[in-house]
C-alpha cells in the first residue's frame, strides 16, 4: 500500500477518534485498525519497503527510518569484539536483515570505528549483493579549516565504503569553539562542492541548533546547492528539539530532521529493570536504577499502546519520531535488532496515543542529556 495511502487513512482514523481516547483502556478499545490491516493484508517486508520519505527536498526516496552503523566496529563505546559481546558475525547478520527485512538507508561516519564501519558496509554489501542508500558524516576535526578538507574526507569516505556516489554526506558536528567554529561556513561550501562534483547527491548537517541551521541554509543556498537535512538527538525522553521551534524551523525551510538515539541508547526498549543487569561500558552509567525507576511509567505506556498494535515499546517509541515528522536512526548489532527495527514501519499511532505519550514524556523525571556540540 502506498505510504500516502496510509497517511490519508492514519489523518482519517486520527479525527474519528479525536474525542473517544481519553484513558490507556479506551485507547486499547479504539486502536488504529485500518492501518494494522493495510500492513497485515501485505508481506512485511512490501509493507517495509513501501513506507518511505523524502530527504528534504533532494527528490532521494529512503525508508522511514535509517539504520545507524555506529556500532559497526566501535569498541569504545559499544564495545565491538571486546565487552560488548558481539562482533563481525552478528553485524554480518544485522546487515542480511537489514535487506530482507525491506530497509534500505543505513546511516554511518568517517569516525565510527575509525573508518571500520563504512569498510563493513562496503564488504557486506559486496557479499549479499544487496547494496543500500548510504549517509555518512565528515568530522570538522580540530586540523581541519577549509572547503578541501570536506571533499577530500569525502572522497576518502567513499573509497572506504566502495562508492562513487553516496545519497547524503553531512557535516557531523559544527566546528570547535575558538578552534575551528569560525570555518563552518567553509565546511557548508565544502559540502556545496561535494553535491556539485557528483560526490554525493545531497547533503546535509548535524548537532546544529536552529541558529546554526538557518545559516548553513543561507551559506549553502548561496553556493547553488539545498541543504536537505540535520541529523539531532530526538526521542521521548529528549524533546528540546521540538519545544525551542528548531524543528519547526526546518519543517519550513524544507529541511528533513534525522533523529539520533530515538530510543536514548535503549532506555527506553525497556530490556533492562532496577537491579537487573546493565550494559558494559560508558553506556552502562545511562542505566542507573534511579533512572531505570523514573522512566518506567514511560516505558509501561509504551508497552500498553505496542499491545494494542502487537508491537513492542521500542517500535512504539520509533514510530511516536516518526509521528512528529523524523526519520529516526535506529542502531543495530544482530539480526534481530534490524528485524525488530523494521517493526516500527507499515503502520502508525493514532493522534491520541501521540498526545498521550507526550503528556507521559512531560512528567518523566529520566530526561536525556544533550551534547554540548548542540550549543556550540
Amino acid at each position: 500500500m502506498p505510504m500516502s495511502t496510509i497517511h490519508r487513512q492514519c489523518l482519517g482514523t486520527r479525527q474519528a477518534h479525536a474525542s473517544s481516547l481519553a484513558t490507556a483502556g479506551r485507547r486499547r478499545q479504539h486502536i488504529n485498525r485500518s492501518v494494522i490491516r493495510c500492513a497485515a493484508a501485505t508481506a512485511p517486508s512490501k509493507a517495509v519497503v513501501e513506507d518511505q520519505v523524502e530527504i528534504g527536498k533532494s527528490g532521494i526516496m529512503v525508508s522511514s527510518l535509517a539504520i545507524g552503523a555506529w556500532q559497526f566496529g566501535d569498541i569504545s563505546f559499544w564495545g565491538y569484539s571486546t565487552y560488548g559481546g558481539y562482533g563481525e558475525d552478528q553485524i554480518r547478520q544485522a546487515y542480511r536483515g537489514i535487506v530482507e527485512s525491506g530497509l534500505n538507508f543505513v546511516d554511518t561516519a568517517e569516525v565510527y570505528g575509525r573508518g571500520g564501519s563504512e569498510q563493513f558496509l562496503r564488504d557486506f554489501a559486496r557479499q549479499t549483493g544487496k547494496p543500500v542508500k548510504i549517509a555518512t558524516k565528515f568530522a570538522p576535526l580540530p586540523w581541519r579549516f577549509g572547503e578541501q578538507n570536506v571533499i577530500k574526507a569525502c572522497k576518502g569516505s567513499l573509497e572506504r565504503l566502495g562508492l562513487q556516489q553516496m545519497e547524503l554526506y553531512q557535516q557531523h558536528w559544527p566546528g570547535f569553539p575558538v578552534v575551528n567554529s569560525w570555518a563552518n561556513d567553509a565546511f557548508y561550501r565544502g559540502l556545496a562542492q561535494c553535491q556539485k562534483q557528483g560526490l554525493t547527491k545531497a547533503v546535509g548537517v548535524s548537532n546544529h541548533n536552529e541558529k546554526r541551521l538557518k545559516r548553513a541554509f543561507q551559506v549553502m543556498q548561496g553556493n547553488g546547492v539545498r541543504l536537505a537535512s540535520n541529523q539531532v538527538q530526538f526521542s521521548l525522553l529528549y524533546r528540546r528539539f521540538e519545544k525551542d521551534g528548531m524543528l519547526e524551523a526546518a519543517k519550513e525551510l524544507g529541511v528533513s530532521i534525522i533523529a539520533y538515539s530515538p530510543l536514548t541508547q535503549g532506555l527506553l526498549a525497556g530490556n533492562y529493570k532496577p537491579g537487573g543487569s546493565k550494559p558494559g561500558g560508558p553506556r552502562g552509567a545511562l542505566f542507573s536504577d534511579d533512572k531505570l525507576r523514573d522512566v518506567q511509567p514511560l516505558v509501561e505506556l509504551l508497552r500498553d499502546i505496542g499491545q494494542s498494535h502487537g508491537k513492542k515499546p521500542a517500535q512504539v517509541a520509533v514510530n511516536w519520531n516518526i509521528c512528529k515528522g523524523t526519520i529516526p536512526i535506529v542502531g543495530v548489532k544482530s539480526y534481530q535488532q534490524a528485524v525488530d527495527a523494521a517493526g516500527a514501519l507499515g503502520w502508525r499511532l493514532s493522534a491520541d496515543e501521540v498526545a498521550a505519550l507526550d503528556k507521559e514524556s512531560d512528567k518523566s523525571k529520566a530526561q536525556g542529556l544533550g551534547a554540548p556540540f548542540e550549543n556550540w
